[in-house]
């Protein structure tokens, strides 16, 4: 007779979701997941609290290690490293915004392809460098920028380095996740290399990159479509308005 397998466990994974939809604090709506999970799957208190106090042994330098890059680039953004690049690509005539994100992409995915990963990143290229740089190249040519076309371009440079890093780090052979594959395929009685998974994600890579790099190229004619008329400045004019009209509120 087989034995039932317990569900209860699972209720974890509707708190972690009820926990985020009302916004609750990310560390405390994980822990409180791990503790109810736990006790729905019958462990005792005492292991629960063994095992949170073994967890945050193991990575209690983790802050430090993501806070110091944060500081670091916090640091370089007041001393205007922001506009330092939005003055340095607006100088290449050349240089549009789809083509810069289509040479990111590239570097991206060829990056993480051989396992530098922390290359790249929102927090620490795409928010100082390759925004502001999408939107200076943008200027350079149009001129001053309303604020949905800011958030446009912003939009487009967090994905394309979220694409990028997605399909280009499926080609390295020590990838987390192509390891896994190879074990649960291992398990399943079917023998596969871990090099075989990584060279077939080589076309997945390409086609993502040609097709996001086709998106990129229509995001420059859908700029060139928007921006040709001269009702750009007038709607620029209006945010910078509102902005400071914001911020004479709040002080």
């Amino acid at each position: 007779m087989e034995n039932s397998v317990n569900l209860w466990p699972l209720i974890g994974v509707a708190v972690i979701i009820a926990g985020f939809i009302l916004r609750f604090n990310p560390m405390l709506v994980v822990v409180v997941t791990a503790i109810v999970t736990a006790f729905a799957a019958g462990f005792p208190p005492d292991k629960v609290l063994a095992e949170i106090g073994t967890g945050f042994v193991k990575t209690r330098n983790l802050p430090l290690i993501i806070l110091l890059p944060l500081t670091v680039i916090g640091l370089l953004e007041r001393h205007g490293l922001r506009q330092h690049a939005q003055a340095w690509i607006s100088r290449i005539k050349s240089a549009t915004s789809g083509r810069l994100l289509i040479v990111y992409l590239a570097a991206r995915q060829l990056t993480a392809a051989i396992g530098l990963t922390s290359l790249g990143g929102h927090p620490q290229m795409v928010r100082p460098l390759i925004a502001p740089m999408a939107e200076g190249a943008a200027e350079a040519r149009y001129g001053k920028l309303p604020d949905r076309i800011r958030f446009r371009l912003r939009a487009h440079s967090a994905a394309t380095d979220n694409v990028g890093l997605f399909f280009g780090e499926d080609i390295f052979v020590a990838f987390g996740a192509i390891v896994l594959m190879s074990t649960f395929l291992h398990e399943a009685g079917i023998d596969v290399e871990p090099l075989h998974i990584a060279l077939w994600g080589i076309p997945t890579a390409i086609c993502a990159f040609v097709i996001q790099a086709w998106r990129l190229g229509r995001l420059d004619r859908a700029l060139d479509r928007e921006l040709a008329g001269g009702a750009l400045a007038e709607e620029a004019a209006r945010d910078e308005a509102a902005r400071e009209d914001t911020a004479r509120a709040a002080s």
